[in-house]
């Protein structure tokens, strides 16, 4: 062997020794970043920081000796901190108590008699708003027939106008309660302050948690202390990743029975109430094991399209379907315009069933 044919061999092994080096020290240093992520999340600092990276970047281009110019170096070390950021990123979430990474399985709770997130799909259905007993025993009396297992009523409404009808308050989640008693249904209401957990939890079945108060961070926090389950539904404007942080603090304090609803974004679009994301129910049942419901009333705000809405969200993977029917949505004092009447709500579900995508 000449040589030269040594010196390459040798430049070679060299170079070998050296990415062996470089990659211990990669891994290194993702390390630290891990345990620098860490630190961030629970001082609730935001994992990336222009300033600090703009620093250590200065540091390096002074310290720079060659051979690669300064653009080089800059733009090497700023892929490096580019994955770093991205491996704080995944490390959180496998660290999510609501990560499916963190639980493989997907979660199934337990109702009465139903269960969400299993085999069989869910459809969830009442008023927007408890009105009266006879009005909710109307609508009750219709779900049971049709096999609807869980009845849905408003007591509080967090309203946009403070004139509108705010609900009928512990009232209405009496109404509620007796009603679901009577005909076997399992009862959800919203409540929308900590300190009226307590007394609720004594009417219902589940606590709904509203698009409006998904960042409402103590109300999140006191129905984590509860052990009744929750359905927490997406902000008006939430990513999904805000979406699931505002799960963790439910199921952080404890409390692993929640439950996603999408219930549509607000975009510039005016043809409908809200933007129903379709796109969010297989992220959600990948990115995580809670089971996954859609709102359709309220992400389209429209009765002649609820029923492909809902065919669509099944097919996504949704474990349930959740509508708003009301005996004379008329005089409804709430949502008027989207709610379904009783035959409209029946021609409703056969469309959903026949599609063979609700899944008994």
């Amino acid at each position: 062997m000449s040589n030269n044919e040594n010196s390459l061999e040798l430049l070679r092994e060299q170079l070998d020794a050296t990415n062996l080096q470089l990659l211990e020290l990669l891994s290194q240093r993702a390390e630290l970043a891990g345990k620098l992520g860490k630190l961030k999340e629970a001082q609730g600092v935001p994992d990336f920081d222009p300033v600090r990276e703009q620093q250590m970047l200065d540091k390096l281009i002074a310290a720079n000796r060659g051979p690669f110019d300064d653009a080089t170096i800059r733009q090497l070390f700023k892929n490096i901190f580019k994955a770093s950021l991205n491996y704080q990123k995944e490390e959180h979430k496998k660290h999510l108590i609501v990560s499916r990474k963190n639980q493989p399985d997907s979660t199934v709770i337990k109702v009465k008699d139903t269960l969400v997130g299993g085999k069989a799909s869910i459809m969830v259905a009442g008023p927007c708003s408890v009105e009266s007993y006879q009005q909710t025993r109307e609508v009750g009396a219709a779900l049971k027939e049709a096999g609807v297992p869980i009845l849905r009523g408003g007591a509080f409404k967090p309203r946009t106008s403070p004139y509108d009808f705010q609900g009928l308050g512990v009232e209405g989640l009496q109404i509620l309660k007796r009603v679901g008693d009577e005909f076997g249904l399992a009862t959800i209401s919203e409540i929308v302050d900590p300190r009226h957990l307590e007394e609720a939890i004594q009417y219902i079945d589940i606590i709904q948690i509203g698009a409006r108060n998904m960042h409402n961070f103590e109300l999140l926090k006191a129905a984590g202390e509860t052990r009744t389950p929750v359905l927490l539904k997406r902000g008006l404007a939430a990513t999904m990743e805000e979406f699931l942080h505002a799960a963790e603090y439910i199921v952080s304090r404890g409390n692993t029975q929640v439950m996603l609803i999408e219930r549509g974004i607000r975009t510039y679009e005016k043809w409908t109430r809200n933007t129903l994301d379709i796109s969010a129910v297989p992220i959600l049942k990948k990115e995580s094991h809670l089971p996954v419901l859609v709102d359709v009333t309220h992400s389209t705000g429209r009765k002649d399209i609820l029923a492909p809405c809902a065919k669509a969200a099944l097919a996504a993977g949704a474990d349930g379907i959740m509508v708003e029917v009301h005996p004379n949505p008329a005089v409804a004092l709430s949502d008027a315009q989207q709610q379904l009447n009783i035959p409209e709500f029946n021609k409703f579900m056969s469309e959903v069933k026949e599609s063979g995508l609700f899944k008994a």
